[in-house]
């Protein structure tokens, strides 16, 4: 689950179900008995006698909430009964709404009692009930319209990088340019290639400045390891760092929908195999998966 996905129509829609809550606690009727002093206290939205009030009103907007909330954690195009989880949500928001504008409009007046007449209004949980019904409608129809309500609620870091050993440099976990590094007379991170040699290579190489090719100096054959080979046929394929601009799922291996764990903004991942347009990521912990989409991606 990543907050990051949630947008700000996202934000309104948890803010109003936290004000519904509120008021349901709070007096749904005001009783005015004309300075009696035995005048009742009026009741909230959980008094049986209020029936169905709690369903109705409460309880909807708040799964209503829920259901939307929910629906950014979905897979897309997941449905339920033919509509997707912010369809449902949505349409019980307009419902919740329209029964605390029909329950304020058209509730009773007031009461008779043996001795006393009790009038009776609005209370408290009933006006903000109705407040927090017409703002979960209104943010609920308007976000998928709406650019403002689909920016996202959070903001994404942008991670910056810089020339290797740079003063400055972002610490996030492995960035090429750390002190831990190879050369640098601490220990590498874990899977970290050594930037003072070519991959795979037993002698030292040239240095690689940020953006400009290395230039492998020719090893004996038998001194060679193994190099991973680019996908068609190409040259092989360097591990490089790099940083993804927004949260992204990362999956198995084989290919297959099964999520193993998900690279997040500000931190640096690297890229062991490439195939087709897909990268072989390998997180901090040494996980490896597939990292299907790689467009705006940063490279160390």
């Amino acid at each position: 689950m990543n907050i990051r996905s949630l947008t700000r129509g996202d934000g309104g829609v948890i803010g109003a179900a936290v004000l519904l809550f509120i008021a349901s606690f709070l007096e749904f009727h005001s009783y005015d008995c004309h300075g009696a002093s035995d005048c009742p206290t009026g009741p909230n939205g959980w008094k049986s006698q209020l029936f169905p009030v709690l369903p109705s009103i409460f309880l909807a907007g708040i799964i209503a909430a829920a259901l939307i909330v929910a629906a950014r954690f979905q897979p897309e195009g997941r449905k339920l009964v033919g509509l997707s989880l912010d369809q449902w949500g949505t349409a019980l928001a307009v419902f919740a709404a329209w029964s605390s504008l029909w329950t304020i409009l058209g509730g009773p007046e007031g009461v008779s009692g043996p001795l006393i007449k009790i009038e009776l209004s609005p209370g408290v949980g009933q006006i903000l009930a109705l407040i927090a019904n017409l703002l979960l409608a209104a943010v609920a129809v308007l976000t998928p319209r709406t650019p403002a309500l689909k920016a996202p609620l959070m903001g994404t870091p942008q991670p910056t990088p810089a020339p290797y050993g740079a003063p400055g440099a972002p610490a996030g976990y492995g960035y090429p340019g750390q002190g831990g590094m190879p050369g640098a007379g601490a220990p590498s991170p874990y899977g970290a290639p050594d930037q003072t040699q070519p991959y795979g290579g037993a002698q030292p190489g040239p240095q690689a400045q940020p953006g400009q090719p290395v230039q492998q100096q020719p090893q004996p054959a038998q001194a060679q390891a193994p190099q991973p080979a680019a996908a068609g046929g190409g040259e092989p394929f360097a591990p490089f760092w790099f940083a993804v601009p927004v949260g992204r799922p990362l999956f198995a291996e084989d290919g297959s929908p099964t999520q193993v764990s998900e690279l997040v903004p500000g931190t640096w991942y690297l890229a062991v195999d490439q195939r087709g347009q897909a990268l072989v990521a390998q997180t901090q912990d040494g996980r490896r998966g597939l990292l299907q989409d790689t467009s705006g991606i940063q490279r160390g």
